[in-house]
């Protein structure tokens, strides 16, 4: 997806493309005043987060969503999820297409300079249509399924295939207990994960594209979202173990483009190796999961072949969900480490040191009534190695101190009103 607010990555030639429309602003930093984000997603049946899912079970958001809309999955999503979004079937037929619009209105303490701001918007306190998707999710084929959102940015004014992942799973037994086995196709490492610790769903949910946001942010971290195809497989066992491993390559840039998205991630040499294992345990009211997961990636910066940088990420993370009658309490926390080899900036005058290294911390804890109305406090720090040649002091995603040094704090206030009259709606301020 070409997105209009480009953070610099480790590498100057690779800029930092955040994971997914709904979570572009996975970093946005403190502003003075916060956008009013609005998301509808039209359906004319009961509603719900995807209502092409909710036609397809005839069961409400809640069913799967904390706060009424997600992305945040409980224990049912996620096991609809690792199932191949394929669970129930409606007894009518149904084209299993849904939609979501987000707007916002931007006002910082301090505006953009003269020029710098994205074409057709000002200075600032700027109203803008953020993103127009369409999805296509639900049941192909028993045990197979599909989650696919092509999205119009009203900022970049362009339309492009956004996250998509398509599975096939089965459920078996092994030693008499449950076990799902299955394959994802997928364009955004971590998009697939049933945990919203991983980077691809990962808090905040919304936000504007207009915002400003950290200068840095690990490959795993959305810097491949959308350009790349890869395979994994899966399995989960008794509610308790999670295992998955796969491989990423680059798609064709010609691909790329007819699919409205902009080949600036550079071309992976060979194939990048993903892996992910988690240990969950499942309450009568609560859960808990804690886990790891990882991804070596090396890429030739401008498509060329020659020398390349190398980006190797481990990933830490954990989660606690408690759910008492009107009451319901998450919390999401994740730590990644990046390693970076930067042969091919450090040949070209790009990058001052050969080798970086990058951290990068993430928590936040949510609190909903009735899963309409929450309320949900966010946290980021990222650090890294001094490096003048890739964060050089310029303007907008400059670094005065030549490092990725930041953090903040994300408030989130929402309700989700419209769920009981046939839309499946939010607000969030």
């Amino acid at each position: 997806m070409a997105h209009s607010l480009h953070h610099k990555l480790s590498s100057s030639n690779l800029p930092y493309r955040p994971a997914g429309l709904l979570k572009k602003c996975a970093k946005v930093l403190v502003q003075a005043a916060s956008p009013a984000i609005l998301l509808l997603a039209f359906s004319t049946t009961s509603a719900q987060a995807v209502p092409s899912f909710a036609r397809q079970t005839d069961m409400p958001c809640t069913a799967c969503h904390v706060g009424g809309f997600g992305p945040q999955l409980n224990a049912f999503g996620r096991r609809f999820k690792m199932l191949a979004y394929s669970m129930g079937a409606s007894p009518k037929w149904y084209l299993p297409v849904s939609g979501m619009v987000i707007a916002s209105f931007d006002s910082t303490k301090k505006g953009v300079p003269g020029g710098m701001a994205p074409p057709h918007f000002g200075e600032n306190d700027n109203f803008a249509l953020d993103e127009a998707s369409f999805f296509l999710a639900g049941k192909i084929a028993p045990g197979l399924g599909v989650f696919s959102q092509t999205t119009y940015s009203g900022i970049d004014r362009a339309v492009a295939l956004d996250n998509t992942d398509v599975r096939y799973a089965r459920e078996t037994q092994l030693g008499g207990n449950d076990l799902i086995l299955g394959v994802s196709v997928n364009n955004n490492p971590t998009i697939q994960d049933p945990w919203n610790s991983t980077p691809g769903w990962g808090f905040p949910f919304t936000g504007s594209e207009l915002a400003p946001g950290p200068g840095a942010g690990p490959m795993i971290d959305g810097g491949l979202a959308t350009q790349v195809i890869g395979t994994t497989v899966y399995g989960y066992y008794n509610d308790m173990l999670y295992l998955e491993a796969g491989q990423y390559t680059t798609i064709a840039e010609n691909t790329l483009g007819s699919l409205g998205i902009a080949a600036d991630a550079g071309r992976m040499s060979g194939l990048a190796p993903y892996w992910r294992i988690a240990i969950n345990k499942e309450g009568d009211n609560s859960s808990f999961s804690i886990g790891s997961f990882g991804m070596v990636t090396k890429l030739f910066p401008n498509r060329v072949r020659g020398l390349k940088n190398k980006f190797s990420d481990i990933g830490f993370d954990a989660t606690y969900q408690y759910f008492n009658g009107d009451h319901s309490v998450s919390v999401n926390s994740r730590y990644i480490h990046e390693r970076q080899t930067l042969n091919a900036d450090f040949a070209a005058g790009d990058a001052a040191n050969l080798k970086n290294s990058l951290n990068s911390f993430n928590v936040n804890a949510a609190y909903y009534y009735k899963n309409t109305y929450g309320l949900t406090l966010g946290y980021f720090n990222t650090t890294g190695s001094q490096d003048v040649g890739i964060f050089s002091p310029v303007e907008i995603d400059g670094s005065r101190v030549g490092k990725p040094n930041s953090n903040g704090f994300v408030f989130q206030a929402d309700c989700t009103p419209l769920w009981q009259r046939g839309i499946a709606g939010q607000f969030t301020v």
